[in-house]
């Protein structure tokens, strides 16, 4: 019998820290193992032109890594704007979150509070913006900062160069990269500021594939959950194969990955790839349901979407967002955590 071809799209170059196990699993033969073939969609084939949510949307991929963050959205897109299916999270890559806001340690800026009036580079996301604005009113601050939505692909980058003073990574991945390099960062995580941010990244489908292609799901999530557990267990051996099997799908790679940076990256992430009981993937309501509420509570669940094509009354800016003109409050109530997620289909 021919396998299925499914495609995942992921949410940054290929990386240790979130990927490993979906490389993992194709090295080992694990996808072919449940009768799959599985194409893995980098963003810089197009330049990050397509976010991986939106290929899912499209079906052009079956699965896509995305913040939690972007589940939300899905479920609370203006029908005004445009009409959007409802994504699902099927599995948390990480249980708990390794991201931080950073600045460099040379710069100064050695709390949230001084982030008032720099620049800060933004995937330019619905809730990233005011999250960081919040971020600084929660040490002090008024919120009042530069919002640079500049080549995605490049954030990192700039600031290492200077272009900007703060951005967003994952620990795991620009962190190590930045200690391999002998370069000290701040980093303030949302958690020690009040801010009860949820799963990332996340693993997420459509609501048409878990309803028509239940099987094909159930296999993927198994292979995958394969890969990350052999990967917590066996970090050195797993970025081995993270390097071999990713230089290979993508040849074109402007830095080709590194075993040394890869495996202290898994040895970071090891310890929150599983849960208390083992298991790869799983989610709980109440973290979902938390995130939740701190959006409401502080003002970021609302009807508007940041767009560069303005639709009155619907859309905004990034900065229009952060000033305020972010619409009406969604009613907490009509966003039921449970329905963001589910935990049906893993092994």
């Amino acid at each position: 019998m021919a396998p299925t071809k499914l495609a995942l799209a992921l949410d940054w170059l290929p990386n240790a820290a979130s990927h490993a196990g979906f490389y993992v699993a194709q090295a080992q033969g694990l996808y072919e193992k449940h009768g799959l073939e599985v194409t893995i969609i980098s963003p810089h084939s197009d330049d990050y032109k397509a976010t991986p949510a939106s290929r899912v949307e499209s079906g052009e991929a079956m699965f896509a890594i995305a913040p939690s963050e972007s589940v939300i959205s899905y479920h609370t897109w203006p029908r005004e704007h445009k009409e959007r299916p409802k994504l699902r999270a099927v599995a948390a890559l990480l249980q708990q979150d390794t991201s931080a806001i950073v600045t460099l340690k040379s710069s100064g800026i050695d709390r949230p509070a001084k982030l008032e009036g720099k620049r800060y580079a933004s995937y330019a996301a619905r809730f990233e913006g005011r999250i960081v604005q919040q971020l600084i009113k929660a040490d002090g601050g008024s919120g009042d900062y530069q919002e640079l939505a500049l080549p995605m692909l490049g954030l990192w980058n700039t600031l290492l160069t200077g272009e900007a003073d703060a951005t967003w990574v994952f620990m795991g991945w620009e962190g190590v990269e930045a200690r391999r390099k002998g370069v000290e960062l701040n980093a303030f995580k949302l958690e020690d500021y009040g801010i009860k941010y949820g799963y990332s990244p996340v693993l997420l489908a459509h609501p048409d594939a878990l309803s028509a292609q239940a099987e094909t799901v159930k296999a993927f999530l198994a292979a995958s959950a394969e890969g990350f557990c052999y990967a917590a267990a066996h970090p050195a051996e797993a970025a081995k194969l993270f390097v071999q099997a990713a230089n290979a799908a993508h040849p074109d790679l402007a830095q080709p990955l590194e075993e040394g940076w890869c495996t202290e990256s898994i040895e970071y992430v090891a310890p929150h790839l599983l849960a208390a009981d083992g298991r790869w993937g799983v989610m709980e309501e109440q973290r979902w349901a938390a995130f939740l509420d701190w959006l409401s509570d502080n003002g970021l669940l609302t009807t508007k979407v940041q767009s560069r094509t303005e639709q009155d009354g619907v859309t905004t800016t990034l900065d229009g967002l952060r000033r305020g003109d972010a619409g009406e409050p969604i009613p907490r109530d009509s966003v039921p955590a449970a329905s963001l997620f589910t935990n049906e289909y893993l092994p």
